[in-house]
């Protein structure tokens, strides 16, 4: 027997009703949409997607929103963490008009509603989570664990906005969520807007109960408070949902509001606490209670598709007919499928509806940023290559610190960092603003700062979230982090590549600034942290993803990552990584040859072969900075002792150079590809990463044999530089044999070349001998100088 839902007498609005009842019409249903006549099996999808057990809570959340920007015209945000409640935000969607607005198509009329369906979870059309083309949103959902940083990123420096987020109980037991309570203590009620989060409880994830439900009122009001935050419990699991929610939004709000007018006038609290609503709901509400004895609302098994076989079974296609007829949309909509007034009588005006925010389109809002001029910060090289010394993060640093100083009242750049920015060495830039942090700290501290666009926390799940929150809402930043542990945020990096790929494609969305990683502390200057510290994997992860939406940037110098930076923080639409040094090292390019350097991705330093301008025997090539500098050694060794080869020095401060045109917009012409590396010419190319990754982007071009990758081959250990790069064959004495087994393949130099080789081996263990002797590397190491 089949218990179809209770039609209550008295029950949900007419609001509710008829977005609860176009979600559920979404994920049955491709025909009689409307339900003018009999169910019948060809009107419900062949092929079930979706997840129906949080959209009636979602869509409570909506309407308490709606009546919140009806009574007090807020501007209001939503992030939607259980994003694959997306048939909810669909279903508010078209009832408040914004489908239609960017797809007329989409209009409110049964033709459009039956569009929509067909679109639902069909190919090219709406995926079965939030997405790009969803308006109104800059939040996939369904990632587990980002939403409520992004939506912090996206409340700062933003004063007049609320930002609300829906936290689904299954999310909420993920480490980022967790570490993303802590987000109050970085919030500002002077310069930035609020969040107000509401922890939507519905008892299960797809099998099993959540930690969250399970829990007491009295325990989940001591964690959050706790935590910073003034929580609100709520509970609508009652027969008339929605009224006590908005009840709590309103009272949320006007909390919020008299926080921030208290320290907007001075009278900042001590420990701001902020609203939030802890939202009780049956899983899957109003769907039937039981179908052929298994229990459907308020249990897991509402949690995805509650009837999946309804095409097929009779009993089950009986039972959503009674659940779709209990919402009576006869009521709801007229003959034409246009909404009832009722029902559009709960919705805002339309320049304040929640899909036309502005903030979730955050491109059309982006102003470039105000770059200062590189000249100042460049360095000099008076005498030629190598002539100058500096640590290219401090030379950056000064840079950013002007750039802050420039944003100052604008506030729209921020750096977010889990490693302080004193440990890669941009502490020059908590001049210009300090460490943002808004709780009282007791004990001696330095540049921390309430107002402070410095955001330092050891999360990398914060800073990625804070970030993304903050570009997409139409603002600019930048995230250093020590290169070994950016792989924490892979997932978070590999679903905003696809959010930023897919966003290419929805022609209404305007592009946001690049997300760019700044990877400091690099692999091979960890040999003192040890083998947990040395890992280049990052690289390998991005070059992954699409590669209209990625870069990899390896600049050897500061002047490099000058140039580099300034066109990556004026760039839109991509995440990028950079990887540079912080130690004081030798300078290479002055900033006209950096910048022409860079425009070209790769190029030849003649200064440093023996090729000159004309046909190279071997080609010495090298991507990133400890890279660049043996390289340049193993050069020098072989000009000294073997002057007549004749050897071209190639260096790429763009990775992605090296993947032919047709595979990565960077990808150099096969023109300009043969006159730096030549046809059947062998190479030798220094990596700062994991060879294969070179080896992916080669594939495509003439010969990828010919190139003899050295690079981190996870070897590693608490040691010293030299050792640690002789246990991956990375040395300037490894590199000169590799190339030298080449050269003596040749009439000219064979039998010199295999002598020297054996000699560089030789004297490379010797090399060896001496550091585990001495715990240090040899002067001949530590004091190598470009001869000039």
């Amino acid at each position: 027997m089949t218990s179809p839902a209770q039609n209550r007498t008295v029950g949900p609005s007419p609001y509710v009703r008829a977005a609860d009842y176009i979600a559920a019409a979404l994920i049955f249903l491709q025909d009689n949409v409307l339900m003018s006549d009999p169910l019948r099996p060809e009107h419900v999808k062949p092929r079930l997607l979706g997840h129906w057990g949080s959209c009636p809570g979602i869509t409570l959340v909506y309407t308490a929103l709606n009546a919140l920007i009806r009574e007090r015209g807020t501007d209001v945000l939503l992030v939607t963490g259980p994003g694959h409640g997306a048939p909810a935000v669909h279903a508010n969607l078209w009832l408040e008009g914004t489908h239609e607005r960017q797809d007329p198509a989409l209009a409110r009329t049964a033709t459009g509603l039956r569009e929509l369906a067909r679109r639902y979870c069909a190919p090219d059309g709406f995926p079965s989570h939030l997405s790009p083309s969803v308006p109104g949103t800059l939040h996939e959902g369904g990632e587990l664990g980002y939403a409520l940083a992004t939506a912090v990123g996206a409340a700062l420096d933003a004063p007049d906005r609320v930002v609300a987020c829906v936290v689904g109980d299954g999310e909420a037991e993920t480490g980022p969520t967790a570490g993303a309570w802590h987000s109050t203590k970085y919030l500002d009620p002077v310069t930035c807007g609020a969040v107000l989060p509401v922890l939507h409880l519905n008892g299960y994830k797809i099998s099993s109960p959540t930690l969250f439900a399970t829990m007491t009122d009295e325990e989940l009001t001591a964690l959050f408070r706790g935590y910073g935050w003034d929580p609100r419990i709520v509970d609508e699991t009652g027969p008339s949902p929605g009224a006590a929610l908005t009840a709590a939004v309103l009272d949320a709000h006007g909390t919020l509001r008299a926080l921030q007018r208290r320290a907007r006038s001075g009278d900042l609290p001590v420990r701001p606490a902020w609203p939030m609503i802890v939202l009780r709901t049956l899983k899957g509400a109003g769907a039937p209670a039981e179908v052929e004895g298994t229990p459907i609302e308020g249990t897991f098994h509402s949690h995805q598709v509650p009837l999946p076989d309804a095409r097929e079974d009779p009993e089950q296609l009986k039972a959503l007919e009674s659940w779709l007829r209990s919402y009576r949309p006869e009521e709801l909509f007229d003959e034409e499928g246009r909404p009832a007034p009722e029902v559009l009588a709960a919705l805002p005006e339309p320049d304040a509806l929640i899909g036309a925010q502005p903030a979730a389109n955050g491109g059309r809002l982006r102003r470039p940023l105000p770059l200062p001029p590189l000249a100042p910060h460049a360095l000099a090289l008076p005498d030629g290559p190598g002539s100058a010394t500096a640590g290219p993060t401090r030379v950056l640093g000064d840079w950013l610190t002007e750039l802050t100083e420039a944003t100052a009242e604008r506030r729209d750049f921020r750096i977010v960092s889990p490693d302080e920015l004193a440990s890669n060495k941009l502490d020059a830039i908590l001049k210009a603003s300090g460490r943002a942090y808004v709780w009282p700290v007791e004990e001696y501290a330095e540049d921390l700062a309430r107002d402070g666009r410095v955001m330092e926390t050891l999360s990398e799940h914060n800073c990625q979230g804070w970030l993304q929150g903050y570009l997409l809402s139409g603002r600019h930043g930048l995230f250093p982090t020590y290169e070994a542990f950016a792989a924490i945020v892979d997932s978070m990096a590999n679903q905003y590549a696809k959010w930023l790929k897919m966003s290419r494609e929805v022609p209404w969305r305007a592009p946001v600034s690049s997300l760019t990683y700044l990877l400091t502390s690099e692999g091979w200057r960890q040999e003192h942290n040890g083998y947990s510290h040395q890992g280049p994997g990052f690289i390998s992860n991005l070059l992954n993803r699409k590669s209209t939406v990625t870069g990899v940037y390896l600049p050897p110098d500061a002047n490099t990552l000058l140039v580099t930076m300034e066109r990556l923080l004026d760039e839109t639409g991509k995440i990028n990584a950079v990887v540079a040094g912080k130690h004081d090292a030798a300078q290479w390019l002055d900033l006209d040859a950096a910048r022409e350097h860079c425009r070209a991705g790769a190029s030849a330093w003649t200064w440093a072969g023996t090729a000159g301008d004309g046909p190279a025997e071997a080609v010495l090539a090298c991507a990133g900075g400890i890279p660049t500098v043996e390289s340049l050694a193993a050069a020098d060794l072989l000009r000294r002792d073997l002057p007549e080869a004749r050897i071209r020095f190639v260096n790429i401060v763009d990775l992605c150079a090296l993947a032919p045109p047709d595979r990565h917009p960077h990808g150099m012409s096969p023109e300009r590809f043969h006159d730096l590396f030549g046809e059947d010419t062998p190479v030798v190319l220094d990596f700062h990463g994991y060879p294969s990754a070179v080896h992916q982007l080669l594939h495509g071009r003439p010969r990828p044999d010919r190139f003899h990758v050295r690079g981190y081959v996870e070897e590693g250990t608490t040691t010293t530089p030299y050792d640690l790069l002789a246990l991956n064959g990375t040395t300037r004495h490894d590199l000169a044999r590799t190339l030298l087994h080449h050269l003596d393949r040749t009439d000219r130099h064979a039998g010199r070349a295999r002598t020297l080789a054996e000699h560089y081996a030789r004297h490379r263990d010797e090399l060896r001998r001496e550091l585990r002797r001495t715990g240090e590397d040899p002067a001949e190491i530590t004091e190598w100088r470009w001869p000039g």
